[in-house]
């Protein structure tokens, strides 16, 4: 089975709208290994990641993070190692719509 090592998805959803940042292509599964959010604004914000399998929609138990706090002018790295299936979904949203959220990992292809 041939893996890529990639950046997965990058997204800067708008003000207060839960985004995808990432889908699993078809016939493929993922291994997200890294998750970057960064705070483009100089005043604190918060910031929320979900995993929705097979795009589901939007539902409390997929939260990863949820309205996690994040200071101005800042990053975090979250280390994750998610095991994704095809149609698979990560989502962030943030309240500023000054949030960049960066993925890196493996796709790996029957």
């Amino acid at each position: 089975m041939p893996s890529a090592y990639k950046i997965l998805g990058q997204n800067s959803p708008a003000a207060t709208i839960l985004t995808d940042i990432y889908t699993v292509p078809a016939l493929t599964q993922a291994i997200v290994s890294t998750i970057t959010v960064c705070n483009r604004a100089n005043t604190s914000t918060a910031y929320r990641l979900s995993q929705a399998i097979a795009g589901a929609a939007d539902a409390v138990q997929q939260y990863l993070a949820y309205d996690a706090p994040i200071a101005g002018n800042s990053s975090h790295m979250l280390t994750v190692g998610l095991s994704l299936g095809a149609a698979d979904k990560i989502r962030g949203y943030s309240t500023s719509g000054l949030v960049s959220f960066n993925i890196s990992g493996t796709e790996i292809t029957p």
